[in-house]
């Protein structure tokens, strides 16, 4: 079976190589691939896990994200309790395990086929991802009947915000929550993020500028729900880093579009 953890540890922080040891220790026959997001990063965490779970997989496929910012009680948590963990099932057969917190199932939130919470405790270890989650993890995995809790109802799933920044990749690409189609190919934009402004060009496709240009443009990512192909627009630099023409923006930081006034 392929194994997607995404978390919010670090690349190649030791916490990726104990939960990879755990969870390798109760599903042997797992190939896992890590992902790595941005600390407490929950937008980013469900771009991903949407970009891997509704896109085609392998048979057997299982999604497990970790971002628990345990911001859903700002109290003092008792025994480290925090946001619990989740099962959705998408119409492809992909199964997605993870914490239930914050924007993390919210690009699944109108097309999971089945929304439970997994039947394992919220509290008793600092590391849950490591001692407590892998366990549903892998219930959930050989279909075990009692891995599976509550329904979790759509309502309790806050909508994809709109207008922010879903996920920077390696080559500092910003790829937003607005999506494709909206948008007039040709026209300038400016762009305001993290206090920094930006004049874009609106483009249908990231390579059909000179190098330098900073575009708005359909990216790379999107999936197909019930409903049709979704694809999310990107801000691309052409040679450069978008993200750094930004100063660098925090996950889920909000983008705002402006007209070019000639």
């Amino acid at each position: 079976m392929l194994l997607h953890v995404i978390a919010d540890f670090g690349h190649a922080d030791l916490a990726f190589a104990e939960v990879s040891q755990r969870l390798k220790l109760l599903l042997p026959e797992a190939q896992l691939v890590l992902t790595s997001v941005p600390p407490f990063a929950t937008l980013a965490a469900g771009f991903c896990v949407a970009q891997l779970g509704l896109n085609e997989a392998p048979e057997n496929t299982l999604i497990f994200h970790n971002v628990a910012p345990r911001r859903d009680n700002k109290n003092a948590r008792h025994n480290n309790d925090g946001e619990r963990l989740a099962y959705a099932l998408l119409p492809n057969g992909v199964k997605v395990v993870g914490v239930h917190a914050g924007f993390a199932f919210s690009f699944l939130r109108d097309v999971a086929t089945e929304f439970h919470y997994v039947s394992v405790p919220s509290a008793g270890s600092q590391f849950r991802s490591r001692d407590l989650f892998p366990q549903g993890v892998a219930a959930v995995a050989k279909g075990r009947t009692d891995a599976f809790a509550e329904l979790v109802l759509p309502q309790h799933v806050p909508k994809i915000p709109e207008g922010r920044v879903a996920y920077i990749d390696g080559f500092g690409n910003i790829k937003t929550t607005f999506r494709a189609g909206e948008y007039e190919a040709g026209q300038h934009l400016q762009v305001t993020l993290n206090n920094v402004t930006q004049t874009a060009f609106v483009s249908d496709g990231s390579f059909s500028v000179p190098q330098g240009t900073l575009t708005f443009s359909p990216g790379s990512s999107g999936w197909t729900t019930p409903e049709g192909h979704v694809r999310w627009m990107e801000l691309f630099l052409r040679g450069g880093s978008a993200s750094g023409m930004f100063a660098d923006p925090a996950n889920a930081e909000t983008v705002t579009l402006a007209p070019v006034v000639e």
